[in-house]
């Protein structure tokens, strides 16, 4: 298997941009008079983001804040997962946004078979979060990449690493 070439399926953001894009919205939020003395606390933690604010409505605007600068910043809306609006106390309410990383079992075998049904001169390998794709020729690693790239049902945007 020397002269195998491959390349790894992914689905990861770039943690900075966000870090970025969430200073923007607060930095916006901040100056728009819209939001003269409402509370907006957005939160970055581990794997996910914490907004508290006044009532539904903010909520759906800090929304649309968020979206318009992450894709300002390159970064695909499918990484964010939209919880529910829940009241949190205080009138206040609370809404928890799940951030995609990594592609899970069931999407990595769904990937897996597509590839090993319609390309079989390559061999798709599940590593953890991953999908390493490996043959001999770069034109049919090329086409993969190509019918991967026009997937639409795919819930997590999708990166090719490791080309060689």
């Amino acid at each position: 298997m020397a002269g195998d070439i491959s390349f790894d399926v992914v689905s990861d953001f770039d943690e900075q941009e966000l870090r970025n894009a969430l200073d923007q919205v607060r930095r916006e939020v901040g100056q728009r008079y819209d939001f003269k003395g409402v509370t907006v606390d957005l939160t970055q933690g581990r794997g996910e983001l914490m907004l508290v604010t006044d009532d539904e409505h903010r909520a759906a605007a800090v929304k649309d804040l968020i979206e318009s600068k992450a894709i300002r910043r390159n970064l695909s809306l499918k990484i964010f997962d939209w919880g529910k609006v829940e009241p949190a106390g205080g009138n206040k309410v609370r809404q928890v946004i799940t951030l995609r990383r990594g592609l899970n079992d069931e999407l990595a075998k769904k990937i897996s078979k597509l590839i090993r049904d319609e390309f079989p001169k390559v061999k798709p390998q599940i590593q953890g979060d991953a999908v390493r794709v490996s043959g001999k020729s770069r034109d049919e690693l090329q086409k993969v990449i190509g019918r991967l790239r026009g997937l639409e049902d795919v819930p997590v945007p999708l990166q090719f690493e490791n080309y060689r």
